[in-house]
């Protein structure tokens, strides 16, 4: 990825350049981009990326985004930028001599994928064909392409041992000794440097996990092997989630990105992670854009998470996840405060949920969390929308969130109960500088269970007790918050209340110190 200016970057394979821009900040509904390229007029947009296909390899162009406003005025993001497109590249076909790989999604290809993507160079890349190849994890290295063509598959096995040896890696927040996630790029060390940089993984194929029956198999056989350690937990076991919480942690993800700068993930479609789908960890300018992710049935089935990472982008993006579909990261108390890494400068910007919990930051985040960005993404069939959450002996913080132009069931910025072992932190979680602008609210969300949706309260934010933890400096301006559709027969009991009567269309308030609301309007849900 290249960072041309402060609002507009690009990045480029061999064929095709990607250009995606920060929305500005006194930008107005209506509002459109054009784009141009050697300084002619290529397309017209209304969002905030555009991508030029069918380039020339190995070839600079002029790119260049004017925002046009309805009334005629023209304002250019920046002025044009240079930027090339990649060589050509050697293909190492995976089913061609030397490797001779088989999709028939049976056979095992590990060695045959893994011997590729070792003898893969700067100037190569590693071409995945129409097939089903069956693989356990894979391990990538630096200035690796790795393409998948439409119809191919690389499918995780379903047997832990095709995951081993384990590794080290980062799970709710806790560095341990994790399975094999089936695509591993870079190695896990929090005060080291990056060690895996330059990776393109992109296509028009998929990448599917061993999925429930892979995430079972792991955490019976945790079970086993720490069948002690968690029968002297006794009673203490109650601090966890589930009681296959602890064994669950070993589990591998579908990609991890450990120390990791410059990622990309794009074009693919990814699936059945046995615990989430892609990690990032330690790591800085990892990228995920035009991509579905789907996760259903999978406990802990996350779509796209920064953990302790920096300069993350997620863009034109669709997730159908059991769990959250975004979840915002930096550590556990108390290891996580200790190694105090905060995840810093998140963009994410054009998404959809069509099933899952929502985007969420936290709870695991004791490193603290800085600048996250969202505009333009629909959370419409989601269970919570946004959720900034945190338990009380967390730590850590959160701080300056920007959302913008997206309609959701809900916002939740509130401490919560569960996922709440470990020993406490050195303070109380501090939530501030929150900032939520131009909003659709539903006020109906995501049932999980029953998958239909449900009245809730559109807005809740609940502090932490006691002197100086309460949430600071949230700001609503420009919300539109639907009325629920009650259940047959029933009323909402309290449309606004000041946080002492709760009912469906509640407002909930308490323990917040400076919260500023302006332009909010209550209004009959839309007729469809």
């Amino acid at each position: 990825m290249r960072v041309c200016f402060m609002e507009l970057y690009t990045m480029a394979t061999s064929d095709s350049i990607t250009a995606f821009w920060v929305k500005p900040q006194d930008s107005r509904p209506g509002d459109t981009y054009q784009i141009y390229l050697d300084g002619h007029l290529t397309g017209t947009t209304g969002k905030t990326h555009y991508t030029f296909e069918n380039l020339k390899a190995d070839t600079k162009y002029e790119v260049q985004v004017i925002r046009f406003r309805p009334e005629g005025e023209e304002h250019p993001l920046e002025g044009a930028v240079t930027v090339g497109t990649d060589i050509e590249k050697e293909i190492l076909n995976v089913i061609k001599a030397p490797y001779k790989a088989v999709g028939d999604g049976r056979t095992m290809n590990t060695k045959a994928l893994q011997k590729a993507i070792d003898d893969c160079g700067p100037g190569q890349r590693v071409y995945i064909p129409a097939g089903t190849f069956l693989t356990g994890g894979l391990k990538l290295h630096s200035d690796l392409d790795l393409y998948l063509e439409e119809g191919a598959i690389i499918k995780g096995s379903e047997d832990p041992a095709d995951y081993l040896p384990k590794i080290r890696s980062r799970f709710e927040g806790i560095e341990m000794e994790c399975y094999q996630s089936l695509l591993n790029l870079g190695d896990l060390d929090h005060d080291g440097d990056y060690n895996c940089s330059n990776v393109l993984i992109h296509g028009k194929g998929t990448i599917s996990g061993g999925g429930r029956p892979l995430m079972d198999a792991i955490i019976a056989k945790e079970k086993a092997r720490m069948i002690k350690e968690l029968e002297a937990l006794g009673d203490g076991i109650k601090a966890y989630e589930k009681p296959d919480t602890i064994p669950g942690r070993a589990r591998g993800r579908l990609i991890n990105m450990s120390n990791c700068r410059n990622v990309r993930i794009t074009g693919l479609h990814l699936e059945k992670g046995a615990a989430w789908n892609v990690h990032m960890i330690y790591s800085r300018f990892c990228v995920m854009d035009h991509c579905s992710v789907y996760s259903r049935n999978i406990w802990n089935g996350d779509g796209w998470d920064p953990d302790s990472s920096t300069n993350c982008v997620l863009f034109a993006c669709r997730f159908n996840t059991s769990d959250d579909s975004v979840a915002i990261k930096s550590g556990k108390n108390p290891e996580g405060n200790v190694i105090g890494r905060e995840t810093k400068n998140i963009m994410i910007f054009d998404c959809k949920i069509d099933f899952g919990h929502g985007f969420a930051i936290g709870s695991e985040m004791s490193g603290g969390v800085d600048y996250v960005r969202i505009w333009d993404c629909d959370l419409e069939h989601s269970d919570f929308g946004i959720q900034i959450k945190g338990t009380p002996k967390r730590g850590g913080y959160v701080r300056y969130v920007y959302v913008k132009d997206c309609i959701m069931p809900r916002v939740l910025v509130q401490s919560v109960p569960y996922n709440d072992d470990g020993e406490p932190g050195p303070s109380v979680p501090k939530f501030s500088h929150i900032y939520f602008e131009r909003m659709k609210i539903t006020s109906m969300h995501l049932h999980e269970q029953k998958e239909t949706l449900e009245p809730c309260n559109p807005i809740e934010f609940r502090g932490f007790e006691g002197e100086g933890n309460e949430a600071e400096e949230i700001h609503l301006k420009n919300v539109t918050i639907y009325e629920p559709v009650m259940p047959e027969g029933g009323m909402s009991e309290q449309w606004y209340d000041d946080g002492t009567t709760r009912g469906y269309g509640s407002i909930l308030i308490t323990k917040v110190k400076g919260l500023y609301m302006e332009g909010l309007n209550f209004t009959k849900r839309p007729e469809k």
